[in-house]
Order: structure tokens, then sequence, then C-alpha cells
């Protein structure tokens, strides 16, 4: 022992001096150099110490066997951010059994390593490697483990890979592969894993992968495969995970893969063509922990197979046409009780129906997400969801679910997302919601809820998607929102949110889209806004905001779209930027703005502002309305002494909902030839109008159909059916009958059908003179006579049917007429009833006990717009317009009303001694007529235009107080 300790002394020494100053194996050496010099870019410095200065077996990566004369084992190199080209001279290291390079960024091919015939390991992935699979590799006769994945590598799989008999794991995963899976791949009996997901493979998978004994891990993922899983197979029992989402694959999945596939722990089959019947098989792999069966085709009930599933953490059947339509059909979720370890439950897009079990309470309380929407569930959400704290995703939207939602939602603490949009949940939103501080996602939109915002939305400093539009919301944008500071989208569209935008949100810099239109928002847009450099999209239209356009605006060079339209805003339009863009920024409907590109079309702005001397005007012109006062309630007492004159006998069968026969949507679609454009008389805000000949009734009427895809469209059928029902007047157009149902497609019908007027509207007859009525007049009398009809239908209106009712939009397209010219107010879908009848200026509530300020451009009273009150004094507001329509032969909104010159202050202007020479053309002929009989027929005349405009005043000063 004395002797031999010297002598291995002795040998190990002589290996190290050996080792650091020979280089006997010149071809490793020079295998290494060609290596080293392929390297383009080393930043780590992997390969600082390959000098010739040192053996290379002391170099980074390098190792070598134990015993003279050296030669390369392993060259590990993984990891280090190398580039270049990969020298195919490392094919001269014959020795070598582990060639690991990957996780670098290596271009180039796959070097030629054909002459290594050692027992080989050979991982290149995680590079940028292109072209080819060689057919050398081959040639490699003892390679064990291939890993070429995540490179750039096009073309077929070589079929002689078939040869490497001593093959155990392949991966090509996430190239560009294409062609079809070799046959002889099936035939490798030592693999146990074969991943070729994430290319462009084509064919059916060969037979022979569903044959291989020791196969572990089978991922085809995300190819073009076609073709389908036998319906026999084999036992495999060594297989544990198989995934073959995202492919062709189609037909019926084996009823027993189950049976074959006892040790099964991951089935992925998302994303195919697979139909029938969930195999019940499936409950007899009491280790899968993974199903994944979503975007097939499977039908039928969900199988009670998870009874033995225990350690179910994921099950996905979501984007099927699985059913549930009672209590049998809902049995899958007490066998889901059992699955304790159930982390995550999606049954979005099926076609589930009714009630959500309460047994959904006694699921793994380690749930993170539930996602059940698109389908057809109702009722209320159990309040005992909220004992899932651990949930970090919730989706129940696009269902039918009701109720309200305090009484769980601020128990979730950890949701990060919610989406509940698309039900018909009512309420208020719960402040307990502020509790979900790690929220980053919350939709409420498309349901009914009400009453203000909380405050504690501002608690959400994680949200970045708030969407809370489509809802009956009301009162102000709560200034908390400021704390929202990664917020990047805000949607509080159609809702009924008044008061002035927060300055506070202009410290939410994030943000990208904002869509606040369609509410009653009041004052300017805030110039905090001008620190939102990503904004994109801001959408404001149809709100009440007024004051010149900011000039801040030009600079937010992100924005793609920006709608200020059918808003107040007045003064000259900023120019030279964003607001010079008319495809990118919509400012219809506000007639005090001027000026600004011209493809806005706005009229030129005016040096000199004419409002103080419109004031005075209008202070001086009030001064003598008064003395009409006693002129008019004469007028307004005949109005209502009027003898009534019956309708015509067969209106008799008109009474709404009694002698009317009933009408199905076939009847109507038959009527108007299938709703065809020829039948077509006219469309309005929420519908169009036709004309059709009920066979039943024997007239011809007015179909209204409504638009239900239209927001409130729906809303506006049922104020439209409980207005008409319950009144009845001579110069009111009444409700033959309605017609709610489902068309030809399963969708909601709904339609109102009127006695068709011959003669149209009051609106054709004034303006449109290339009609048909172009050559007939409406001289002076018939327009005093529907006056006369509209008031007394007014009248009746506000006093004298119980709960008054106000129209809301008066205006001359609402006014029918029929082949005797008596005119008819109709179109009653916005209409409201004022809840006190003692006050004609008071808040009011309609069926749905909303407040929804609404009505026609020009013809609406500025007064109750701004104060959001709805009110008698607004009809009698948009009558004077009617009355000053029919007198000029204008529209308000007609050009010569530009600038500051609205219809009101132009009659206020020109009464009385300039009116006679502002009137219609058409009157003016029959004025001049009149003047050359006689002058005391001139002076009835003048004295009969007078009295129209004494009228008018009157309906200025009645409106005032809503002012």
């Amino acid at each position: 022992m004395l002797i031999l300790l010297p002598l291995l002394l002795l040998y190990y020494g002589a290996r190290n001096i050996h080792c650091s100053t020979v280089h006997e194996n010149i071809r490793d050496l020079q295998a290494l150099l060609d290596f080293k010099q392929g390297i383009t870019s080393d930043p780590n410095g992997a390969l600082s110490n390959w000098t010739m200065s040192s053996h290379f077996c002391r170099w980074n990566g390098v190792k070598y066997t134990p015993t003279p004369p050296l030669r390369v084992t392993y060259l590990l190199l993984n990891g280090q951010k190398l580039s270049g080209q990969i020298s195919s001279s490392l094919g001269n290291l014959t020795f070598l059994k582990y060639l690991v390079l990957s996780y670098n960024n290596f271009v180039g091919p796959v070097p030629l390593l054909g002459s290594l015939q050692q027992q080989l390991i050979l991982y290149l992935n995680n590079n940028n490697l292109s072209g080819n699979i060689p057919d050398a590799l081959a040639g490699c006769s003892n390679l064990t483990d291939l890993d070429l994945s995540s490179n750039l590598l096009v073309g077929s799989i070589p079929p002689k890979l078939g040869f490497l008999t001593t093959l155990k794991q392949l991966s090509f995963h996430q190239n560009h592969l294409t062609g079809v899976i070799p046959l002889g791949l099936g035939n490798i009996t030592n693999l146990t894993v074969v991943d070729l997901s994430y290319n462009h493979l084509s064919g059916p998978i060969p037979n022979q992968f569903w044959q291989m004994p020791n196969i572990v891990w089978l991922y085809l993922d995300s190819n073009n495969l076609s073709g389908n899983i036998p319906r026999t197979l084999s036992p495999l029992p060594s297989h544990q995970q198989l995934s073959v989402t995202y492919n062709m694959l189609g037909n019926t999945l084996p009823p027993n893969i189950g049976t074959v596939l006892p040790n099964l722990q991951i089935l992925y089959l998302a994303g195919n063509m697979f139909e029938g019947f969930i195999p019940a098989s499936l409950g007899s792999v009491s280790g899968l922990t993974a199903l994944d069966l979503s975007a097939n085709k499977f039908t039928g009930q969900i199988p009670s197979i998870f009874r033995k599933l225990s350690g179910l953490t994921y099950l996905n059947l979501e984007a099927n046409m699985l059913e549930a339509s009672d209590s049998a059909g809902w049995e899958f979720f007490d066998d889901l009780a059992n699955c304790r370890s159930l982390e995550v439950l999606s049954l979005y897009a099926n076609q589930l129906q009714g009630v959500i079990p309460n047994s959904i309470s006694n699921l793994s309380t380690n749930l993170t997400a539930l996602l059940m929407s698109g389908n057809n569930l109702s009722g209320i959400v159990p309040s005992s969801i909220g004992k899932f704290s651990g949930l970090i995703r919730l989706s129940l939207d696009m269902n039918h679910l009701t109720g309200t939602i305090e009484d769980w939602i601020g128990k979730l603490k950890n949701l990060q997302k919610l989406n509940l949009e698309k039900n018909n949940f009512t309420g208020t939103i719960a402040p307990s919601i502020g509790n979900l501080t790690q929220l980053s996602f919350l939709s409420l939109a498309e349901n009914k809820f009400s009453g203000f915002l909380p405050p504690s939305l501002g608690h959400l400093q994680q949200m970045n998607n708030l969407n809370l539009s489509y809802n009956n919301i009301q009162g102000s944008i709560p200034v908390d929102f400021g704390n929202l500071k990664q917020l990047v989208i805000l949607d509080v569209s159609l809702n009924q949110l008044g008061g002035e935008i927060p300055e506070t949100l202009g410290q939410c810099q994030q943000l990208v889209t904002i869509r606040m239109d369609q509410n009653m928002l009041t004052g300017n847009i805030p110039t905090t806004f001008s620190n939102l450099n990503s904004l994109s999209v801001l959408n404001l239209f149809h709100n009440i905001l007024s004051g010149p356009l900011p000039a801040y605006l030009n600079n937010l060079q992100l924005i793609t779209k920006l709608d200020l339209s059918y808003n107040d805003f007045e003064g000259e339009i900023p120019r030279n930027s964003v607001l010079d863009n008319a495809t990118v920024v919509s400012l219809d409907g506000n007639p005090g703005l001027c000026g600004g590109a011209i493809d806005f079309h706005m009229p030129p702005c005016q040096v000199v502002s004419r409002r103080a001397g419109l004031v005075n005007n209008l202070i001086k012109t009030l001064i003598p309305i008064f003395s009409f006062m006693s002129l008019i309630m004469l007028a307004y007492t005949i109005f209502h002494a009027k003898k009534k004159t019956s309708r015509r006998p067969h209106l008799l069968l008109f009474s709404f909902g009694r002698k009317f026969p009933k009408v199905s949507y076939k009847d109507i679609a038959h009527a108007t030839g299938n709703f065809c454009e020829s039948n077509l008389i006219g469309r309005g805000s929420y519908g169009s109008v036709y004309k059709e000949k009920i066979t039943q009734a024997k007239t011809q009427v007015a179909v209204k159909v409504f638009d239900l895809e239209m927001r409130c469209a729906d809303r506006s059928f049922i104020s439209e059916c409980e207005v008409l029902r319950s009144i009845r007047h001579r110069n009111l157009l009444p409700i033959p009958t309605a017609c709610s149902t489902i068309d030809h497609s399963g969708s909601d019908f709904k339609a109102l059908i009127y006695e068709l007027m011959q003669n149209g509207n009051l609106d054709t007859w004034l303006h449109n003179r290339t009609s048909s009525v172009a050559g007939k007049r409406l001289g002076l009398v018939e327009r005093m006579n529907i006056a006369v009809s509209i008031a007394d239908a007014l009248a009746y209106l506000h006093h004298d049917c119980g709960s008054p009712i106000v129209h809301c939009d008066v205006q001359p397209t609402n006014i029918l007429l029929d082949d005797d010219m008596n005119a008819y107010l109709g179109d009653f879908g916005i209409a409201s009833l004022v809840l006190d009848p003692r006050s004609t200026t008071a808040g009011h509530s309609g069926p749905n006990n909303s407040i929804i300020v609404t009505g026609t451009i020009g013809y609406i009273a500025p007064g109750i717009y701004v104060s959001v009150h709805v009110s008698t004094s607004g009809d009698v507001y948009s009558f004077g317009v009617v009355l000053l329509d029919m007198l000029l032969g204008k529209r308000p909104t007609d050009s010569m009303f530009g600038d500051e010159l609205s219809i009101g202050i132009f009659e206020e202007s020109n009464f009385p001694d300039q009116m006679l020479g502002k009137i219609d053309d058409r009157l003016q002929e029959e004025c001049k007529g009149s003047i050359k009989t006689s002058q005391k027929q001139k002076r009835r005349s003048v004295d009969a235009y007078n009295h129209w405009f004494k009228l008018l005043f009157l309906v200025h000063v009645y409106c005032q107080e809503s002012e």
C-alpha cells in the first residue's frame, strides 16, 4: 500500500501537468477552435478562457475522458447568449456524449453530426436555427435524445429518423415543419416522449403512434392533422399525457379510451371536431388531473364521470353543445363535489339552461376560475358563490341572470377579472365591490343596474378595463375614479349620468379609450385631459356638454376617434392639428360651432357677437306679451269647447286590445311582402314603418316594426303601449293592435299597427316639395285647423286624462294627416307620465322609473334639456316651434338659423312688423291675393297672422319656468 500511494500521486500529477501543457489530441482541439471561430457574440464571456495558453480540458463547458488520450465527451454551453453558427466540425468529436447548446442565439443550419457514434444526447433547442432537418442525423445511430424545438426549421421530418431505434425523446416543438408525420417514427419502440406540436404538419396521425408500448408523453398540438383516433385502442398503460389540441381531428372518441389509458394524467383534445357523447369510460381514469375537451362538437348531457376523479384540478368543456335543462342534466355538479382539488371549471358557450343549482356551493374551495358565460342561465346567482374566496376569474356574461349582486360580490376578495355583462341584473352596484382590490377587469355592461356609482370603485387601483355601459346608472361620475391610475379603458356610455366630468380623470394617464356617450353630462371637457397623451378614443357624443372646444385636443396626437357630436359646444373650432381631421373627429349637432376645417361644413365665425343685442331685444319684446294673455286664454277655452267629431264608423274596430283580431308575425311578413322596400314608408329612431293590408281587418294599416338591436327600442315599444292603451281622443293616433312574438329565426319581434294616414305627415306637406303633395296647397285655414287639433290633443294629454302625459317629441313628422286632412298626434315611444299631477314641471317616471330626456334636435326645449326634467312645458315649447315651422316654412335646423340665431330669436327679432315678409312664400301668395280684394280683408289677413304670433309668444312665456 505504501508503494502504491506514490505511484498514484505520480500518475495524477503527470496527468495534470499533461493537461495543462500538451494538446496531444489535435483533432478535438481543432474541432473546438472551429466552433469558437463561428461565434460572433459572447456577451457573458463563456469562451473567454478558450485560449492556447491552457489545455482544452480546462475550458468552460468542456468535459473529457478520465484517462489519456483526453477526448471531449461533454460540451455544455446552454443559456450563454452565444451568437453565430454552429460548426459542423463538432462532428469530429467522436467521443461526444452530450452536446447541449440550447437557449442561445445560434443561426444558420443544424450542424452535420452524422459521424457521432457514441450514445448521444443532442439539445439545440431555443435558438434561431433555420433550414431543413438534415438526413445526416440518422447517422447518429446511438442518439437517445434529440431536441430541436423552438427554432425556425422548415421542410418535412426526414423519414430516415425512423432508423434511430435507440431514440427515447424526440422534440421538434415550435418550428415551421410541414408534410406528414413519418410512419417510421411510430416503430421506434423505445420512444417515451414525442413532441411535434406547433408546426404545420398535416395528414393523419399514423396508427403506429397508438401502439407505441413505452410512450409516456405525446404532444401533437397546433398542427393541421386530420383523421380520427382509432375506434379501438390497445392498452397503453405507460401513457400519461396526450395532447392533440387545435387540429382538424374528428369523429367520435373511442368509447374505451379511459380503459386503455388507465394511467392518463393529462388529456387535451380541445379545438378539434370531435362529436357525440363524452365517453363514460373517462370516469375510470382515477389519476386524471387535467381534462380539456373544449371547442369541439360534443353533445348531450355532461356525464357523471367525476366521482372517482378526486385529483382533477382543471376541467374545460367550453364551446361545445352540451346540455342541461333539468335536475338530471345538472347532476354532474354533485359529482364534481368530489374533485376537492379542482381549480378551473369552464362551461362557457354551451346549452346549459335554467337556474344555477345550489349544489355549486359544494365545489372545491380551491376554485380560481369559474366560467359559465354564453349559456341560457336564468334566475338569481346563488349567494353561496361568495364562499369561493380564492376565485381569480368569474365569468357569467351572456346569460339571462337576474336579481342583485350585493349578497356575494364583496366576498370574492381575490378576483382579478369579473364579467357579468349582457344579463338582466338589477339593483345598485354594491359599494362592497370596492373590497376587490385585485380587480383588473370589470364589466357590468348591458344590464339593468340603477342608482349611483359607488365612490368605492376608486379603490380598485389595479383596474385597467372598466365597462359599465348600457345600464340605468344615474348621478355623477365619482371624483374617486381619479385613483384608477392603471386604467386603460373606461366605458360608461348609454346611462343617465349627469353633472360634470371630474377633473381627476386627468390623473389616469394610461387611459387609451374613454366612452361616455349618450348620457346627460354637462360642463366642458376637463382641462386635465390634456395629460392623457395615450388617449386613442374619446366618445362624448349625445350629452349636454357646452362651452368652447378646448385647444389642447389638438395636442392628443394618438387620437383615432374623437366624437363630440350632438352637444352644445360653441365658438370657433381650433385649427392646425387633430381637430382638422374630419375622418377622426365628429362635431355634428353642435349648432354653436363655427369655422374649422372645410370638411366640417361649419358656418364662418362672426367677428362681433350679437348675443347682447339679442338679449336686449328679447327683454323689450317680452314686455307686451302679457297683454295678449287674456286673448290666448280665450283661445284655449275655445279649443276645449270645440264640439267633438266622431271618427269614421269602421274605426270602432280599432279599440286597442279588444275588437281588433290578433295578428301574427306571419300575417305581417306576408302583408308587407316580407318587409319589402317598396312597402317602406318611413324610418324612425327605433324602427321602420311599412304599409300593408291586414286580411282580418280588411283595411289598410301602417305597421311600425321595432329594431330591437337599437338601445331602448324595447322600452319604446312598451312605453307606447302603456300610454295609448288607456287614452282616447279624436286627435291622438290610436294603436289598433300590437304584435309581440318571435320571427322565423327565433328572435324577438315587436310591432305596432296603426290606421294608415293617407296624407302622410305634416313635415312632408311643409318641406318636401318634390313629393306627391307638391301640387297641393296647405293654406292658412288648413294650417290653423291642424294647429287647433294638435293644441286640443296636447291639452287632453296634459290636463284631461288622469295622470298628465308628456309626449316628449312634438314635431311635424309625428303629426299625421288622414284623407280629410284631419290631424293626429302620434309616436308615443318616448312619452312619460308625470308623477305629481299638481305640477307641470316636476321630474317624471316612465314605465321603467328612469329619466331619459330625449326628443328631436331643434324642437326640444333647451330649459328642459339642461334641467333633466320632463314636463308639460317641454311639449308646449315644442308645439311653439311647430307653429313657427308651419308659418315660416323653415325647420329650426335650417341653415338660415346658423351661428347664434335660433328660430325663436328670429321670431322675436321680426315681430310684428317684419313677419309678413318672412312667412312661407306659399302663404305670402295667399296674403297677396287677399290684399288685392279690399282693405278690410287685408286687415283681417294681417290680424290673423298677428294672432298666430301672439300665440307663439305665449308658448315661449309658458316655457320660461323650465329654462
